[in-house]
């Protein structure tokens, strides 16, 4: 009832004077921008010449390929979309003013593509569903050939929610967003290998190589190890290190009412005068490394198409926990009065300028997304045409000349090596995909020298890559690129000599060496240490992961790189861990000895589980700080649900447990049914909450345990027992046991204290004055964490579905402020007299 009475509101609201969206020529389109720096916007290329570009990048002699996705929702209801319109447009300046003067189509009759990548002698083009490696074979820029890679890479083929970007990374393989698959050309072949997921709309990298993505309710998210480290361990799962949220802020200052917003009837979504309050279609972030503009070098730039704006973000990577802020308090780098300017993309080129890809339309929404107010609103105002729209824009300074071109059709592969020193990333990424795709091994040599003699370590970044993608990498290669002193090439190195330390001593040797000598000298190098110290035999290895912890056992990202290095070897790490710590002070150690008492526990093998049950020998009642992180570790595995793990006889924990603290009986309790002993087989019918859980529910309470030991046990305590000046407690609880849906709000958006627990008032100084948003949390995490404490410590509050939290993230879209606590006890109190 509410809702409606809200959407009727929004209709009288903006409906009353409607205004007609004009569609202004390129030329007028210019004054309507309001850009944040001294820089100057500029056309490059417009209809007809484009038309719904969607993605575009430049190709090693200038000319900008683009992707134009014509067949995108052609009228209100989206009727026609599976027309084959869409097509591969390279655009060319041939007097190189800056303007492109024509295009040649170089594949059409396209079902919806979305993205592309320049490989050898074409491109990779992702349609709707299958993706494409199209093939000019005379030289006419048109495709002569195309060749299927892969039938399902589009999965539901839904524009918003299908994989997209395909870019290349420094490691030679190319990535997506929305996507868990990347791929990599092996001679006449492609490979298609898992990885981790990643985003939504859009992906790019920095110049350190790591991949940087979002989603359109959380603007900056990205990498903080390589791809594919992570989940080497089959007995752990990481929660940090991949997805990492960069920022929370998700404001914009649009310049313009948005009343076309799909969500705009929501309070909340937009403000008094009907501006949009924060990201809601967030997309394609890049990282700028041109040259034409220094003072931008390294930022990253997100589109905000429903509100007609870029923002700008400031990244510190000063720790290797990457962290972002805007670059303005009360304004974004590019704004329109337009409503029809739809930044979608980005690209940098040959002249070191920002392009910005406009789709220029006024539906941007699709069809099964669109809410019945943003229909009205659209045809209202008159934004369902036209179509075919569609313009390049290009920032550089004022005044700004670009410098001649370093590439053209005459320059040979061992002319470009040193390009790699270039000071542009765009000329770094291109010249060494050409050296990679030359196959030339006689490369090798000049490439090794060019470690040593480098200028910049990015430049002896990528030439170490082109080896590697030359399969020339060697161990004495690797070994003159650690001694360089550059700690950006020395993880580099350490990444590529990591197959050879697996096989031959002598690296494994070098490498420890290394390792020991250079550790703690930087952030960045340690966190790799921590990484490659997996090709190490047994005992460096264990010794090199120790001395991590030791140092920086306090981060979740290298705890969990730690881990991923450790696969089998836990009960190892954990013995010393558990001999050096002191059982009457309490230390970080507690998270990482319940980590790997997980894995243990999830490997499966009796012996070293008895060897964890030998160590919870209980002193008179209870159990010391260690001991109750394995128990924790133990109850928390993966096979709690599967066979049960035997053992040779009643673990003593379980004989005691009627002597045993009543808090930790629901544990012993909840052991007492992954095992099996002589006379003993599982209880499949007790009583405990966990055992309700359906396998999947199951899943989503251990994931929670872990995602709640990195976000939010520094607060509440590892028990929810709340710690003094941080956070109230979370067991017992009315707001985590009471209506899920004010707990979802609470963690997606923050609270302001004073908050009352348990019948006690907590306010500052007892705790923080305000819990943060955690909004760059996904549905999937952030439910774990709500099931995960609503069905622990004897709560049985029951499980929070993916899908509730998805919902009431939509709902309060626009809400940048912490709540209040009336307020949210006000949505409940306003939910039950609905």
């Amino acid at each position: 009832m509410l809702k409606n009475f809200a959407y009727l509101f929004a209709i009288m609201l903006f409906g009353c004077a409607v205004e007609i969206a004009p569609v202004y020529p390129p030329s007028q389109a210019l004054s309507t921008f309001k850009i944040a720096e001294d820089l100057e916007i500029q056309l490059v290329a417009s209809e007809l010449l484009v038309q719904d570009p969607v993605a575009m990048t430049f190709d090693e002699n200038g000319r900008l390929w683009v992707v134009e996705m014509r067949g995108y929702m052609p009228n209100i209801n989206g009727d026609g979309e599976d027309a084959a319109i869409g097509r591969i447009n390279i655009l060319m300046d041939l007097n190189h003013d800056g303007v492109m003067d024509s295009s040649i189509i170089f594949l059409d009759s396209l079902v919806l593509p979305r993205s592309i990548a320049i490989v050898d002698g074409g491109a990779l083009v992702a349609e709707r569903i299958p993706l494409w490696y199209a093939e000019d074979l005379d030289g006419d820029l048109k495709a002569d050939r195309k060749t299927l890679i892969d039938s399902t890479y589009g999965g539901r083929g839904m524009p918003e929610h299908s994989p997209n970007g395909l870019w290349r990374g420094m490691d030679n393989w190319y990535y997506n967003a929305k996507s868990s698959h990347r791929y990599k050309k092996d001679g006449d072949h492609w490979i298609k290998e898992e990885t981790e997921f990643r985003g939504q709309w859009g992906i790019s990298h920095d110049d350190h190589g790591r991949l940087i993505y979002n989603y359109n309710w959380s603007q900056l998210h990205g990498d903080l190890v390589p791809p594919n480290y992570l989940n080497r361990n089959k007995n752990h799962t990481p929660t940090s290190g991949i997805d990492h949220g960069l920022t929370i802020d998700r404001r914009i200052f649009p310049i313009r009412s948005n009343p076309a917003t799909n969500r705009g009837y929501i309070d909340g979504t937009l403000d008094d005068e009907g501006k949009l309050l924060e990201f809601t279609s967030a997309c394609s972030p890049f990282v700028y490394r041109g040259t034409a503009i220094p003072e931008l070098r390294g930022d990253i730039f997100v589109a905000e198409p429903a509100g007609n704006l870029i923002k700008r973000n400031l990244v510190d990577d000063s720790r290797p926990a990457l962290s972002a802020t805007s670059a303005y308090p009360d304004r974004d780098f590019l704004a329109s009065t337009d409503e029809r300017f739809r930044p979608v993309s980005f690209a940098s080129g040959p002249d070191g300028g920002l392009y910005i890809a406009d789709m220029y339309r006024g539906l941007i929404e699709h069809g099964p997304y669109m809410t019945p107010y943003l229909k009205e609103q659209t045809l209202k105002r008159g934004l369902a045409a036209p179509i075919h729209h569609g313009r390049i824009w290009r920032v550089v300074p004022k005044d700004f000349q670009a410098l001649p071109p370093l590439i053209d059709e005459t320059t040979t592969i061992a002319q470009i090596i040193d390009l790699l020193d270039h000071p542009d990333g765009w000329y770094r990424d291109v010249t060494q995909r050409l050296l990679v795709e030359s196959q030339d091994f006689n490369l090798i040599e000049p490439l090794t020298n060019f470690i040593e003699g480098g200028r910049s370590p990015h430049g002896k970044m990528h030439a170490l890559y082109v080896i590697e993608g030359l399969d020339g990498m060697t161990p004495q290669i690797g070994k003159l690129a650690l001694a360089q002193p550059e700690w950006e090439v020395q993880i580099v190195a350490l990444r590529l000599l990591e197959p050879w330390a697996k096989e031959d001593q002598s690296t494994a040797i070098f490498m420890n060496d290394f390792m020991l000598s250079q550790r703690y000298t930087n952030g960045h190098l340690d966190l790799q240490i921590a990484l490659s110290a997996e090709a190490l035999p047994p005992e460096e290895k264990l010794n090199i992961l120790s001395a991590m912890f030791f140092t920086h056992g306090h981060d979740p990202v290298m705890r969990d790189a730690i881990l991923s290095s450790l696969q089998n070897h836990e009960l190892e790490m954990l013995e010393e861990i558990y001999a050096k710590e002191s059982p009457d002070q309490m230390t970080s150690s507690e998270i990482i000895l319940e980590m790997l008492s997980t894995a243990i526990t999830n490997q499966g093998t009796s012996a070293k589980i008895t060897n964890l049950l030998q160590k919870l020998d209980p002193i008179a009642d209870s159990l010391d700080w260690r001991q109750k992180a394995i128990l924790r570790g133990l109850t928390l595995s993966n096979v709690a649900k599967q066979k049960p793990i035997a053992v040779a006889q009643k673990p003593s924990i379980i004989a005691d447990v009627d002597a045993m603290d009543e808090k930790l009986k629901p544990r012993i309790e909840k052991l007492e049914q992954i095992l099996s002993w002589p006379g003993h087989e599982p209880n499949t019918t007790s009583n405990d909450t966990r055992q309700l859980l359906s396998p999947e529910e199951e899943a989503m309470f251990t994931l929670g345990r872990q995602h709640f030991m990195t976000s939010c046990a520094g607060c509440h305590g590892g028990e929810g027992e709340g710690l003094k000046r941080f956070a109230p407690p979370l067991v017992g609880s009315e707001w985590v046991l009471g209506d899920e849906e004010r707990l979802a709000l609470l963690v997606l958006h923050g609270v302001e204290g004073p908050i009352e627990v348990n019948g006690k008032t907590y306010g500052s100084p007892d705790i923080l004055p305000v819990m943060p948003s955690h909004s760059i949390l996904d549905d999937q995490t952030i439910s774990s964490i709500l099931t995960y404490i609503r069905c622990e410590w004897g709560h049985a509050a029951g499980p929070v579905s993916m899908s509730t939290v998805s919902r009431l993230r939509h709902r309060t879209q626009g809400r940048v402020q912490p709540w209040k606590v009336e307020d949210l006890n006000k949505h409940v109190q306003d939910k039950e007299s609905d």
